[in-house]
């Protein structure tokens, strides 16, 4: 009875080992997630900018050419 108690006792704390580690790459993934979307954001933003600058600069083109 001692031993399956011990036993018990060790995979509980596995599970506690393993929720704590679970915890702690779950708060990494998300800050890296919200980095990725700002990241993003930034891209979409430049890419936007970017996109207006070539249209602006298409208008100036003669239409002959």
């Amino acid at each position: 009875m001692h031993a399956e108690l011990d036993t018990l006792e060790a995979k509980i704390r596995q599970v506690a080992d393993l929720c704590h580690t679970l915890r702690k790459e779950n708060i990494a993934l998300r800050q890296q997630l919200l980095t990725a979307q700002q990241d993003n954001k930034q891209l979409t933003t430049r890419l936007d900018a970017a996109k207006t600058r070539l249209r602006a600069l298409l208008d100036t083109l003669p239409e002959d050419v």
